[in-house]
């Protein structure tokens, strides 16, 4: 039988107070335990004697038997100097998931996709511009040649008035 030394929720909705207790590994987390070997109270200061309480002799002896101390556990044993806790390196638990991950990818081609959407109206709208300043010149060469017309036109319709009298004498006649 695996034995653990680990903490039992107690306490109502978030007001948590827990029991160090000495259970088999199999049993549920709030369930079934061997012995109460102390308790730990989370709502109290960090600097409060009895934030944490563990009754050393009953401690050393459940170690003796085998009984294996979970993470936060072997915390408390360590700092009452009952049990070595060695900070655990966990490189993997920091990365995100699957799922994260996913959302992460979707994100950066949505972001690049943005980009080449900005990359290409800044183009449509210097093509658009080069477009509209062609058409303006344009639009200023034939004011230019309609300016130009309109000089030689006065001069054509007063050489082409005099002609036109002079035929309209000679219909009527």
């Amino acid at each position: 039988m695996a034995l653990k030394i680990r903490l039992a929720r107690h306490g109502s909705k978030k007001r948590p107070y827990y029991r160090v207790v000495v259970a088999d590994a199999r049993s549920p987390r709030d369930g079934r335990y061997i012995e109460r070997i102390g308790s730990y109270n989370p709502l109290l200061a960090k600097t409060d004697e009895n934030r944490v309480i563990i009754d050393a002799d009953k401690a050393k002896e459940w170690l003796a038997k085998g009984a294996r101390p979970t993470e936060r556990v072997a915390r408390f044993l360590g700092a009452a100097g009952l049990w070595e806790w060695k900070q655990g390196n966990n490189p993997i638990k920091g990365k995100p998931g699957a799922k994260a991950l996913e959302l992460i990818e979707a994100r950066k081609d949505k972001e690049e996709a943005r980009k080449a959407a900005e990359i290409e109206a800044k183009e449509a709208a210097k093509e658009a511009a080069a477009a509209a300043k062609a058409a303006a010149a344009e639009a200023a060469e034939a004011e230019k040649a309609a300016a130009a017309e309109a000089k030689a036109a006065p001069a054509e319709e007063a050489a082409a008035a005099k002609e036109a009298p002079a035929e309209e004498e000679k219909s009527e006649g």
